[in-house]
């Protein structure tokens, strides 16, 4: 392996001869096992990387350059000394029919084990780079999605699908009829691949159901009544383009698209799951610290005096409630438990940070395109997915196309986010 990858950065035979050299390595590395891909990438991590010598070299012929000429020779001979040979050799994939999708699906494997192990990370890092400045989203071309498309397109549509699930040929079909609408970027040099793709509705008023937005037997609306866009899934379909962000422009895209072919829609927004709110609510409740108040915890309490809703061992938790069976079908487990969730759930979302960021990762993607916390919705989304991620709750975050700038601006530049009276008066309801 290591001398192939020494005779593609060797140039000899000129750029055909190079090209043949780069594509015989790649059949090298799709020949191999998953402990061959490690061993493979491994020797391309360290055995080149840069040359420290001949970095010293470049470096100290810079201190001593004085004149302009000689010092932007010096500068340019410390530019080429500082790119690791790794980087002009996975650059020569670029040339290759399939070698822009290669790199793609190698990063995808060294993420994996990028984590722990600082070789593969600095790989990883080189292989980011050269993907970032290639998708760069100048390059990128937005396609709609229609029940017309290729088969092989569409059987891509289902398998990268990340956010709802679907459920066959009818449920494609029927997120392709003429009230909805989905986009996808791609990449000239992988033309049958979507990189991202966005599943759109077109509907009256703000939807706050996925499960009704996406009911199968529900009558076909004429789209040019409609007066608002749902964005309901986002999906990134390619995982070795991991953090190369172009969801903001794919949105922004649509959104234009949209405008002019339908002229009557007034709002943007979309209908999101929030991943994290069950896993942060199980951890703040684990400490004990008065995340439910005195009032609340009293209301809770009262359930467990009824043995038909809640076993009295099971313990007077919040916790305990929403881990039972179907509790989201008992009235009385409801009236209870629903301005709590709400409650906390609008203090996640606001409050919650990774540093300045909100932890949550699709509030973050919403908010730093420039869209507001909109609207809570209770039992948005009831599948096991859903109940289990944020005990059903959805959120729309909306895009108000004078304010998108501003709230990026704001999120972005000083943590600030943009929340509707609606969100902040669940926050501040207490018990």
């Amino acid at each position: 392996m290591r001398t192939q990858m020494q005779a593609c950065l060797a140039g000899r035979g000129g750029e055909v001869s190079a090209r043949a050299r780069a594509a015989e390595l790649g059949r090298t590395y799709l020949g191999l096992d998953s402990t061959g891909r490690r061993n493979f990438l491994t020797v391309l991590a360290r055995d080149f990387d840069v040359d420290r010598a001949v970095v010293d070299k470049a470096v100290d012929a810079f201190h001593r350059a004085v004149d302009p000429a000689s010092r932007g020779d010096a500068e340019r001979a410390l530019r080429a000394a500082l790119e690791p040979g790794r980087m002009r050799l996975l650059t020569q994939f670029n040339g290759l029919p399939e070698g822009i999708k290669f790199l793609v699906d190698m990063r995808a494997q060294l993420l994996e084990w990028a984590r722990d192990d600082s070789l593969m990370s600095a790989l990883e890092a080189d292989m980011k780079t050269l993907l970032r400045n290639w998708f760069d989203v100048g390059f990128l071309e937005l396609r709609r999605i229609t029940w017309d498309s290729p088969a092989s397109l569409l059987e891509k549509l289902i398998a990268y699908e990340a956010v709802h699930e679907i459920r066959g040929w009818q449920d494609l079909k029927d997120r392709l009829d003429s009230d909805r609408r989905c986009f996808a970027f791609f990449h000239p040099r992988m033309p049958d691949e979507p990189l991202i793709f966005v599943e759109v509705a077109l509907v009256t008023g703000m939807s706050d159901n996925v499960q009704t937005l996406l009911d199968e037997a529900a009558p076909v609306q004429d789209p040019q009544t409609a007066d608002t866009a749902i964005f309901y899934s986002i999906s990134n379909a390619q995982k070795g383009l991991a953090g190369i962000s172009f969801g903001n422009f794919l949105i922004k895209r649509v959104v234009d698209d949209l405008t002019a072919e339908f002229p009557k829609l007034k709002h943007f927004a979309t209908l999101s799951p929030i991943p994290g709110f069950r896993r942060w609510l199980d951890g703040e409740l684990a400490k004990g610290e008065g995340v439910v108040t005195n009032g609340e915890s009293a209301r809770i309490a009262d359930l467990f005096a009824d043995p038909d809703v809640l076993p009295p061992e099971s313990g007077a938790t919040l916790a305990a409630v929403l881990d039972r069976p179907d509790w989201q079908r008992d009235e009385a487990t409801v009236k209870v438990v629903k301005p709590i969730l709400m409650r906390l759930c609008a203090t996640y979302l606001i409050d919650a940070k990774a540093g300045k960021r909100a932890r949550d990762p699709v509030a973050h993607f919403h908010l730093s395109n420039g869209a507001r916390m909109e609207r809570l919705n209770w039992l948005g989304d009831t599948s096991d997915k859903g109940l289990r991620q944020s005990a059903g709750l959805m959120i729309n975050y909306r895009y108000k196309l004078g304010d998108i700038e501003a709230n990026h601006e704001s999120y972005t530049g000083d943590g600030k986010i943009n929340v509707s009276s609606y969100v902040k008066a669940h926050q501040k309801s207490t018990g």
